[in-house]
């Protein structure tokens, strides 16, 4: 099945060469290591996905505020978007999987966050994961080749391949 359900958001990768969802209890290891919702195999790279909906329509109210706080504290970054980009590298290495370059492709679905925004906190994530490696001395081989933190409107242009579409605002008939 290539098409996955994360909340009230549906992901299409049938145009992948693969894809599985990740962030579930078939790695076994889910008492010990954090997981990236999907991984999609593309002819070139491997993406790691993680999907944060905020604005789902059936979060509690203060679901954008704590949100808002955990992306502003710099806590989303560092305690939950980084443990789940390297645990799910050191998985999916240690599994033998890892023959293409890694990208992490964090979608955040949150209207109240600007370009300037997103863009900002991408450079964060790629500072604490760290892309580059130590700042005086580079990672000779990078383990990620990039992250991006990104809206559905930059996930439509980077990724036209695979549709995101949100459940709540379809007809009832189309919903899976």
């Amino acid at each position: 099945m290539s098409l996955f359900r994360e909340g009230d958001l549906e992901f299409d990768f049938r145009k992948a060469t693969s894809s599985r969802r990740f962030d579930d209890e078939s790695h076994g290891l889910t008492h010990c290591m954090c997981a990236v919702d999907f991984i999609v195999e593309l002819p070139d790279r491997i993406l790691f996905v993680e999907a944060k909906d905020p604005q789902n329509p059936s979060a509690r109210p203060a679901a954008i505020q704590n949100f808002i706080g955990e992306l502003e504290s710099g806590s989303l970054i560092q305690k939950k978007l980084v443990p789940k980009c390297r645990d799910s590298y050191l998985y999916e290495l240690s599994m033998g999987r890892l023959g293409k370059p890694v990208y992490y492709i964090v979608l955040v679905v949150l209207s109240a966050l600007t370009k300037a925004d997103l863009a900002h906190q991408s450079d964060l994530l790629n500072k604490y994961i760290p892309v580059e490696g130590p700042p005086e001395n580079h990672w000779k081989d990078r383990f990620i080749q990039d992250s991006m933190i990104m809206d559905l409107e930059a996930w439509g242009k980077h990724f036209p391949r695979f549709p995101v579409r949100r459940l709540s605002e379809l007809p009832n008939s189309e919903t899976h």
